[in-house]
């Protein structure tokens, strides 16, 4: 229970009475009955304040959240009282969900109910528990609040943001997947697999018409090929400490996150496998699932996935990919390289390509890209570009050297890794080298 501030503005009233009592002889009786008065009406007004146990707190929240996406929490609120309530209501957040449209003030008539929706967005993902929410109420007349905690505590679960997935499940649709980016790829002949015979349409190519069932029927025929299929795709992400850089609201490692589930997305549709193993402080692995219907399980697996203190270790993660995947796959390594992962990185790719081929998928700074286009004003300046300068051309030669022992590889910022990784895996798929 807690003053108000109406009650502090007529306690200052009757302080000011009181030096006048002071003052004038003749006001000492107003103002001993307007203290008496006074006494009684903050007495009497203590007594209309509702206790918790007259609210019920109902929350409503989604099945799951997207790390970033605003979604919609309903709280549902009633009272047993006789009379109309106002109250300042705050919900039991927890520490990593934000909103602006908390707290509210709100009025409950009696005898029925008040629904209260905000939108949230968390910043970690994981699970996360609501508490009880956190109500004010005022008395009949406004002197003093009490708080009150209300309702149920919950529980939620935040995942990567699958938002580009749902996006791209639509444009496929439509086929329209060239909106997002994604081009489609077409395969060289020695790559496909025969589907079926059908009649010969026009701009077919000359050499999939089947002479043979031809002359049979006396009209063009051609064959039809299709994609192959049961290839494995396997996700090395790098959990540790160098991937705990932000870059915008989310960590790089978020953003490989969001990479890793498009891809996956894609993978299944094709008829691949993809398997998870993480590395850097994380030993988590994920045998390969295969078909659409995997993609929950996907989830479920990599939702709360998190960064750890400790080093990369580039040669741990080539015996864990060895160890864990004995069947040839497509191997997909996502981290941030820096220069001095030179010797190291390229010693444990060259032991995976033993059995699987490698793609090394590597984060761009934004700021660091945005930092080489500062006009340069100033001796400071000219110096930060030198240095930026010096540290892109490393990385280039880092990457160089990659591309000279064969190792796929991909730069690309935060913002663009999703749909470049997908080109690169479909490009991948289309040389028929997995």
């Amino acid at each position: 229970m807690r003053p108000t501030s109406r009650l502090l503005k007529l306690a200052g009233l009757c302080t000011v009475l009181s030096v006048f009592a002071v003052a004038l002889s003749e006001a000492y009786l107003i103002w001993i009955g307007a203290g008496l008065l006074f006494f009684i009406v903050i007495t009497l007004d203590v007594f209309s304040l509702p206790k918790t146990s007259a609210f019920t707190v109902e929350r409503q929240l989604p099945a799951r959240f997207a790390l970033g996406v605003a979604s919609t929490v309903c709280l549902i609120l009633r009272h047993q009282a006789r009379r109309s309530l106002s109250l300042n209501l705050h919900d039991g957040l927890p520490p990593d969900a934000l909103t602006e449209q908390l707290p509210c003030v709100c009025t409950i008539p009696p005898g029925q109910r008040v629904e209260v929706a905000y939108d949230l967005h968390f910043t970690q993902r994981g699970p996360h528990s609501f508490e009880l929410a956190h109500l004010l109420v005022d008395s009949k007349w406004g002197l003093w609040r009490r708080l009150c905690r209300a309702g149920e505590a919950g529980e939620t679960r935040v995942y990567p943001n699958y938002e580009p997935i749902v996006r791209f499940a639509l444009l496929a649709v439509a086929n329209r997947e060239e909106q997002m980016g994604i081009a489609k790829r077409r395969r060289s002949g020695a790559t496909l697999d025969f589907h079926q015979l059908r009649e010969y349409h026009d701009g077919d190519v000359l050499a999939r018409v089947d002479w043979k069932a031809t002359s049979r029927r006396q009209t063009l025929i051609s064959r039809d090929y299709e994609e192959q299929r049961n290839q494995s795709i396997l996700l090395v992400p790098d959990c540790g400490r160098r991937m705990r850089a932000m870059d915008g609201e989310l960590s790089q490692f978020d953003h490989c996150l969001n990479a890793m589930l498009l891809i996956s997305y894609i993978a299944l549709r094709q008829g691949d496998e993809v398997g998870v193993v993480g590395f850097g402080g994380v030993q988590r692995w994920l045998k390969p699932v295969k078909g659409p219907p995997a993609m929950p399980k996907l989830l479920n697996h990599l939702y709360d996935y998190e960064t750890t203190t400790e080093p990369s270790d580039f040669g741990e993660a080539a015996e864990r990919v060895m160890a864990c995947q004995k069947r040839r796959a497509l191997v997909i390594l996502l981290t941030n390289l820096r220069t001095e992962d030179s010797r190291d990185l390229i010693s444990a790719v060259q032991v995976m390509q033993k059995r699987h081929l490698v793609l090394v998928a590597t984060l761009k700074e934004a700021e660091i890209e945005a930092r080489t286009n500062v006009p340069v004003r100033s001796q400071q300046d000219a110096l930060v570009y030198g240095a930026l300068s010096n540290y892109l051309q490393q990385r280039q030669v880092l990457l160089g050297n990659l591309n000279a022992r064969r190792i796929f590889t991909l730069d690309e910022t935060a913002e663009g890794l999703p749909v470049a990784l997908a080109n690169k895996y479909l490009d991948i798929k289309a040389s028929g080298k997995i």
